[in-house]
């Protein structure tokens, strides 16, 4: 199964100005996130860029401009979901 991981700017920001305590990665899996703070990717998988530029573009429809994608398996320490995120 095809997982993305990418770091959640909005989140980290939140956490830094409002003070919160939000999970700040993100993974995606089967059309469901997941938020945790750790992650441990168990083989293989790549960091992709969206590029430079005019060119550059999101690759996911948050605006995420950079993410790690991989078929391993991925082990998520202490994680919630969506529905779980109070902000």
């Amino acid at each position: 199964m095809k997982t993305i991981i990418h770091i959640n700017q909005h989140h980290i920001r939140s956490n830094k100005s409002k003070e919160t305590n939000l999970p700040v990665i993100t993974i995606k899996q089967n059309g469901e996130n997941t938020y945790c703070d750790e992650v441990e990717i168990l083989g293989p998988s790549k960091i992709i860029y969206g590029g430079h530029g005019k060119d550059a573009k999101p690759l996911l429809s948050c605006g995420a401009r950079v993410i790690i994608e991989t078929e391993s398996e991925v082990r998520m320490i202490d994680p919630i979901s969506y529905k779980d995120i109070k902000k």
